[in-house]
């Protein structure tokens, strides 16, 4: 029986340790002692004058002799944690952000407030960084006709299963392990094992948004002139939180906290030390896979290369020709899926993000998991949905209430079968290649037409009771901070486990409970960042890209619509929005 619960503990945390940032390859499984698979780890401090051997034979016993071998994993000393020059820089930065956010908030509030002025008198420059203005535009919800009211729910929904996906870090930090490990593999845990797919969510919303806010705005030759704006307006609406993230990384991050595991966190700082230009170009999945600052930017990275070539697609859909458009996107889409079909046959991967193999694991997230070719269709899917949306724009679908009701339950069933294929993998004894490739090769397009079925009917007056929810105002702001969140979740998270001194108990209900939790906290880091960093910076891009690179002629146009834009409390959902503005 004790050598049965200690070969699975082995065989089960072998499957999970990659997931933890734990790469131990010198596991024996299958030993003919099973207690030679267990391991323990421990911290004690010890005198200064003491040696790691001594200290042990003096607190517990003389290990030679027994069979237990004890290595030194590392040493914490006083003081060791030297200041850096990144440390300097990020006092000066964030210093001189949070005076410019006094200053500016003084100035706003003194004439909003206390001197009663016209908002159109007021210096949008000089008020750019007022946390008064900035908090009130994000806390102010306004319907508009041609807005996608229902993507604030998918978007607020799929970051909220983001974050509980990534909350099974606290496995590997529970004494009882075993119980938590055996937890994730059984069918009860699919709303955690399955949340890999919930990206293809942001994948397939980012596609849509291309074309929805593109398209009726500019046509085919004037998106080539502004091509420039077009790729600048995306990557500058992304850089303020990313690079105040990857600065506050190199610098404070090692500083606020400390533990047992903290040297984990510690490595995380010398890799975005140096990898966090990388991070800046978005080619971390290419350069870098293996040692990424910030991980979770890899959805980023992936994200502006599909950005990059959407134009392509873009030109021909803006030519005001349907069957130009049609042509392209579907081109578009059938070349993204038969060029990752065909990859994915001839490398096998596995179809989940579990094994029991450390090699299988590490190769599947770095070429398939992150890798642009594999993730692209879900991408080209919104694509199409988009175009579909602009097409309908202003129109109402009359379609039969049994066609509805039948559309409605293909779509979810669609949806909950992909969510069960996700988890495939860890079902008992699973080895169906065939399967695996298959499902790489077309579970996240799947989910992304699921996804895209569901906007449409909710667009188009068909949604019923879901279109309810989903458009319902509390999604709003979370769906405004999910870029921010997304950024910060997995940082907090990591941060209190790798900080503890002490394990937990694993239960399911103390991983919701840590999931609401970190689910709390992150929104309200979030909405101080959007607040004091994103808008003000975005404000200042805007100002910089509508009044600076405009010809004259066109300036009275661009500053009724740059006015129109600043003041809205709406504030963009999407980068190319401002590219659609002629």
């Amino acid at each position: 029986m004790m050598t049965a619960r200690v070969n699975e503990y082995v065989k089960l945390e072998g499957s999970f340790q990659p997931i933890f940032g734990i790469t131990d390859r010198n596991i024996r499984v299958g030993a003919e002692n099973p207690m030679s698979l267990v391991q323990s780890g421990f911290g004690m401090c010890i005198p200064a004058f003491c040696t790691t051997q001594e200290a042990l034979s003096a607190f517990f016993f003389n290990f030679t002799g027994t069979g237990i071998s004890v290595n030194e994993d590392f040493c914490r000393l006083p003081n060791d944690k030297p200041w850096v020059p990144a440390d300097y820089v990020a006092i000066v930065v964030f210093s001189t952000i949070g005076l410019l956010v006094i200053v500016s908030t003084i100035y706003d509030v003194w004439l909003r407030l206390l001197l009663r002025k016209d908002p159109k008198d007021i210096n949008v420059l000089y008020s750019s960084f007022s946390a008064y203005t900035n908090g009130r535009r994000l806390l102010t919800f306004k319907s508009s006709p041609n807005s996608l009211h229902c993507i604030d729910g998918i978007r607020a929904l799929a970051m909220f299963w983001v974050i509980a996906g990534h909350t099974i870090f606290s496995v590997a930090f529970n004494f009882n392990r075993l119980d938590g490990f055996q937890w994730l593999i059984s069918r009860k845990a699919f709303w955690i094992t399955s949340a890999p797919i919930t990206v293809d969510t942001f994948f397939m919303i980012s596609g849509l948004l291309v074309v929805y806010t593109t398209a009726g705005k500019l046509n085919n030759i004037q998106l080539i002139r502004n091509l420039p704006i077009f790729y600048l307006s995306r990557l500058l609406r992304m850089f303020p939180i990313l690079a105040a993230m990857i600065l506050y990384l190199v610098s404070f991050h090692n500083r606020i906290a400390d533990g047992p595991n903290w040297n984990t966190q510690a490595a995380n700082v010398l890799t975005c030390r140096q990898y966090w230009w990388s991070a800046l170009l978005h080619i971390q999945n290419w350069y870098n896979p293996k040692s990424a600052c910030l991980a979770e930017t890899w959805y980023l990275s992936v994200d502006v290369q599909l950005h990059i070539l959407s134009p392509i697609i873009l030109y021909w859909v803006l030519t005001g020709r349907k069957l130009w458009a049609w042509t392209a996107l579907t081109l578009g889409l059938l070349t993204s899926l038969a060029a990752a079909t065909a990859y994915n046959f001839v490398k096998n991967f596995q179809s989940g993000i579990f094994s029991q193999n450390l090699n299988e694991i590490e190769n599947y997230h770095i070429y398939y998991y992150i890798n642009t070719l594999t993730r692209a269709s879900p991408f080209f899917v919104g694509m199409i949905f988009g175009y579909i949306l602009h097409t309908w724009k202003g129109r109402r679908l009359q379609v039969n209430k049994i066609i509805i009701f039948i559309t409605w339950i293909c779509a979810l069933a669609l949806l909950g079968f992909m969510v069960y294929c996700a988890r495939l993998n860890l079902e008992k004894d699973w080895d169906n290649q065939l399967v695996d490739n298959i499902l790489n090769s077309f579970m996240r397009p799947a989910w992304a037409m699921g996804l895209g079925i569901v906007i449409f009917a909710c667009e188009k007056g068909h949604g019923g009771p879901i279109n309810w929810f989903l458009c319902l105002d509390i999604w709003k702001l979370p769906a405004r901070l999910s870029y921010a969140m997304y950024l910060i979740h997995l940082t907090v998270i990591t941060t209190k486990y790798l900080a503890a001194s002490v394990q937990n108990y694993f239960s399911v209900e103390n991983m919701v409970f840590d999931i609401t939790t970190f689910l709390i906290i992150t929104m309200m880091i979030a909405f101080v960042a959007t607040v004091t960093i994103d808008a003000p910076f975005n404000t200042l891009f805007k100002l910089l890209l509508f009044k600076g690179f405009i010809p004259k002629k066109q300036k009275a146009t661009v500053s009724k619509q740059f006015s129109e834009t600043v003041n809205d409390p709406n504030i963009a959902e999407n980068e190319s929005e401002l590219t659609s503005k002629k």
